[in-house]
């Protein structure tokens, strides 16, 4: 066996699943699986047999995966029964999972507490469950649970319970550190301790991250000898999560020397799986998430987009391109020169350096910044604002007037309701039309009226939707005179994100500002055209 060569398995299915606010489908987990699969993961770990209906519906139709092994997870028999007697180790190895996962306590005080047994009967336990299922499957893991704070309180016992398992026949013996406590240096000499027993080809490790130190650990673990390393997608996990094999697949590929089963060319699907799950749970990405994150390359400070700019060595420690990333120079008040020709060149504007409109431009930015705009985050409202101000942008409609309402009620049934209801009057061209609309609130109703109305001259809006929605309030102390800011991010079918700013006194107002913002630039990135009246057959009142 090559000793340079590291295993992953990926728990997100099973570990991922326990993070609060995470409910996978059946669906969810075959469409993650296969991705998982695709860019070279070794092992995944699907679900736990037995536990739930989605787990057993996912088990009983598999997904087909041509590399990754999948996994089944349980635990060792209970006490008192026989292996061939458990009703748990059954449904564990009755799966079409060729590969199995089983926990068991490695933690004296666990056995002691916990299960109220007798050690040497948890090590009879480890010992038989293994024995059992290497019958029935073609290869059996064994998570030695809290293992770090079993070894620090009585080493002997906790290694015990991992020789079991080895002598038993386990092709893998994981480490776990599973209250997450433990740090690199301790993670590094207990490995190193273990590995004097057991082969570290046959040791993984398992962190959880409650001190931040999961990746590191998982490293540690790797540097002591372990080759297997379990983790979940961006990070997932009960409390806070598990070590985050997006961060620690490039780590290992492009600064060790260690060997996974992912090459450089999958590497560039890197960040399309970590947003792949984040569509599937519904939620936004992480911006400052280690390598695929929006900001993981992004410039601000104009000595640093200089620099960049002469060669982004400087301030980069791996081209983006090799995560499937891209660079992201941030135009705000910070901002020279650099960062605005940097960001003209991005969204294609070709403009000369010596151009005066730069200049006025980077003054013009750093206004209305202090009147609360933040372009940083704003990228798509910064490219209309610069287009306006070198006139190449269409005026694709006009909003000559809109009125919002809330309805707070109670209905037939005796439910209390609310309910939002906007109008809008609009031009396009020479048209002009009135949509009503109605929403789960004022912003929802507003969006829905301007894109109702919109659609039947820009079918482009069709697959349009917003994604996420903040607001913040810049002048706490002057009441209800507050200045308000909003940022709103959309996407579309195709996956493009893009996130719009407004800002205004009023709430309302500066919503319909950077929902403006966001249709408009919408559409001329679609290539829209300017149309000078309604479609034939289209409505002037909806």
């Amino acid at each position: 066996m090559d000793d340079s060569r590291i295993y992953l398995f990926d728990s997100t299915l099973r570990d991922g699943a326990q993070t609060q606010g995470v409910d996978f489908n059946v669906l969810d987990k075959q469409a993650i699986a296969q991705a998982l699969d695709k860019i070279g993961i070794d092992y995944v770990e699907g679900g736990w047999p037995g536990a739930n209906p989605t787990d057993d519906a996912f088990f009983a139709q598999p997904p087909g995966m041509k590399r990754a092994k999948l996994v089944a997870f349980g635990m060792t028999r209970r006490p008192g029964r026989s292996a061939g007697n458990d009703p748990g180790l059954a449904a564990l190895t009755g799966t079409k999972a060729r590969a199995v996962c089983m926990v068991g306590k490695s933690w004296d005080f666990h056995v002691d507490v916990a299960l109220g047994i007798s050690r040497t009967e948890n090590i009879d336990m480890i010992a038989e469950s293994v024995t059992h299922a290497k019958t029935r499957v073609d290869e059996v893991m064994f998570d030695a649970e809290h293992f770090f704070d079993g070894f620090r309180a009585n080493p002997a016992y906790a290694l015990d319970c991992a020789k079991a398992a080895y002598e038993a026949g386990a092709r893998w013996i994981v480490l776990c550190d599973t209250n997450g406590g433990t740090l690199p240096h301790e993670i590094e000499r207990i490995v190193g301790e273990v590995a004097k027993t057991i082969p570290g080809t046959q040791l993984g490790i398992h962190c959880h991250n409650d001190t931040e130190n999961a990746v590191a650990n998982s490293l540690a673990a790797a540097r002591a000898g372990a080759r297997q390393i379990q983790g979940t997608l961006n990070g997932l996990g009960e409390r806070c999560g598990n070590a985050n094999l997006v961060a620690l697949i490039p780590s290992l590929l492009l600064k060790t020397d260690y060997k996974i089963g992912i090459d450089r060319e999958a590497l560039k699907g890197l960040t399309h799986l970590s947003r792949l799950l984040d569509e599937r749970l519904n939620r936004a990405p992480s911006r400052n998430a280690a390598y695929v994150g929006e900001s993981a390359f992004a410039h601000k400070g104009g000595l640093h987009v200089s620099a960049v700019e002469k060669d982004p060595r400087t301030y980069e420690h791996i081209d983006p391109a090799l995560v499937g990333n891209r660079r992201h120079i941030v135009v705000s008040d910070q901002s020279g020169r650099a960062n605005i020709l940097a960001r003209f060149r991005d969204i294609g504007l070709a403009i000369e350096a010596d151009d005066p409109k730069v200049a006025s431009l980077v003054e013009l930015v750093k206004v209305r910044e202090y009147d609360g705009y933040a372009y940083d985050g704003a990228e798509a409202s910064f490219e209309l604002l610069a287009r306006r101000e070198l006139g190449g942008i269409p005026d694709y409609f006009r909003v000559a007037r809109f009125r919002v309402m809330d309805d707070r009620r109670w209905n037939a049934r005796g439910e209390l309701v609310t309910e939002s209801e906007a109008t809008i009057t609009l031009e396009v061209g020479e048209e002009r039309l009135m949509t009503v609309a109605t929403g789960n609130g004022p912003v929802n109703a507003l969006d829905s009226a301007l894109r109702k109305a919109l659609l039947a001259f820009y079918p482009e809006l069709e697959d349009m939707r917003l994604v996420d929605y903040k607001v913040r309030i810049l002048t706490p102390s002057a009441g209800t005179g507050a200045v308000t800011r909003v940022m709103i991010e959309s996407a579309d079918g195709t996956g493009e994100r893009w996130s719009t700013v407004g800002v205004s006194p009023n709430i309302i107002d500066a919503s319909f500002n950077a929902l403006h913002d966001g249709i408009s630039w919408k559409l001329y990135r679609a290539g829209a055209p300017v149309r000078s009246g309604a479609p034939k057959g289209a409505a002037r009142k909806s």
